[in-house]
């Protein structure tokens, strides 16, 4: 395990909070798509510009590896996408709080993924096997998610029975507060249970997109600021796909195929050695196919539904994502709130 001297840690977590703060003043109330689209390749530039520094500072292979770990991270959490839409459904959060449980769960993520990623490193370097079971861990990811999976009702399960053990949560939001009063006694609102199922979720996620960044290197340096730039770039990359996330119809196959690649690259890695060059090279063109093939797929279903529709003389159906249709309404009781959650157990589902 080769990592980075103190003074190089604490400039990084010192860019790392500076665009935070950045990210956090641009993003003050709602986001507009334009501005989202922005914040959103302004966090692409920041990840790319990091990656040209560490080219520079410790050479062309260590670079290499941070943009193959930056490019996985980064399409895995695409995935993470797809879940905050569901769970916002679920819950009915208003559009205008939505920013403000994205920013706290990605600075959680932030927080986990980091202790996920030096625990993981150490059993690398220490566990000569470790490799082979992280290895089989991403196959059997691979596998679940080119099979599909059940989008669970993230309400109901262990997480919001465990939370409401804890404190008793309200049936109505108060603003964009996590935590209310009530005569005197203290409630955690649903914003906060979407917080904690969010947090539950990206942990279940990590199982996944961490061994895929180990697999590419074990430098804990790049692999935490790889993963840092990935993740923080997520609030306003929900803002961007939200509304068209059902459009990328072949991406879950190409997280599939890439989690096999880096699976089996680390089961083979002491009979075959696969460059990081290769590996970004695959990594690329795997993402890449996806959303080419996405595209054109949705093309041809335009363009063939385009004749019907100049016979019939309409336009045809607006498009509407299914995951950001009508929010159900939010379970106006608290016995119905009862049988809620097995986030974890869901979002393995979803994952997969």
């Amino acid at each position: 395990m080769t990592g980075a001297s103190g003074w190089a840690w604490a400039a990084a977590g010192g860019v790392i909070l500076g665009l935070i703060a950045v990210d956090l003043a641009v993003h003050r109330g709602q986001a507009g798509m334009r501005r989202a689209v922005l914040v959103s390749a302004g966090w692409i530039a920041a990840a790319a510009a990091f990656g040209v520094v560490v080219i520079l500072w410790r050479g062309g292979g260590a670079g290499q590896e941070y943009f193959a770990a930056y490019l996985i991270e980064k399409a895995l959490s695409i995935d993470n996408v797809f879940v905050f839409a569901l769970v916002f459904q679920a819950f009915a959060v208003p559009a205008a709080y939505r920013h403000r449980v994205l920013f706290a769960g990605v600075l959680g993520a932030l927080a986990m993924r980091a202790a996920f990623i030096s625990s993981g490193a150490a059993l690398l370097e220490r566990l000569s096997w470790a490799g082979y079971v992280f290895g089989a861990l991403l196959l059997a990811a691979a596998l679940r998610m080119a099979r599909g999976g059940v989008r669970g009702d993230p309400r109901r399960g262990l997480v919001m029975r465990g939370l409401r053990k804890v404190i008793p949560v309200t049936d109505s939001y108060d603003g964009a507060r996590f935590l209310t009063r009530r005569e005197g006694k203290l409630f955690a609102t649903p914003l906060l249970a979407v917080l904690v199922v969010i947090e539950t979720m990206d942990v279940v996620f990590a199982v996944d997109s961490i061994p895929a960044a180990l697999g590419v290197t074990t430098d804990v340096f790049i692999v935490v600021t790889s993963n840092a730039f990935a993740v923080l770039g997520l609030r306003a990359l929900y803002f961007v796909l939200a509304g068209a996330m059902d459009r990328f119809a072949f991406l879950s196959t190409g997280l599939a195929v890439l989690l096999a690649f880096i699976g089996a690259k680390m089961l083979l890695a002491g009979v075959v050695h696969v460059p990081v060059a290769a590996s970004l090279g695959v990594i690329v063109v795997v993402i890449g196919s996806a959303v080419l093939l996405s595209v054109w797929q949705q093309r041809r279903q335009a363009a063939a539904a385009r004749p019907h529709n100049l016979q019939t003389g309409h336009a045809g159906p607006a498009y509407q994502p299914a995951l950001l249709g009508p929010a159900p309404r939010p379970v106006a009781t608290e016995d119905k709130h009862d049988g809620a959650v097995d986030s974890a157990d869901a979002t393995a589902r979803t994952r997969l």
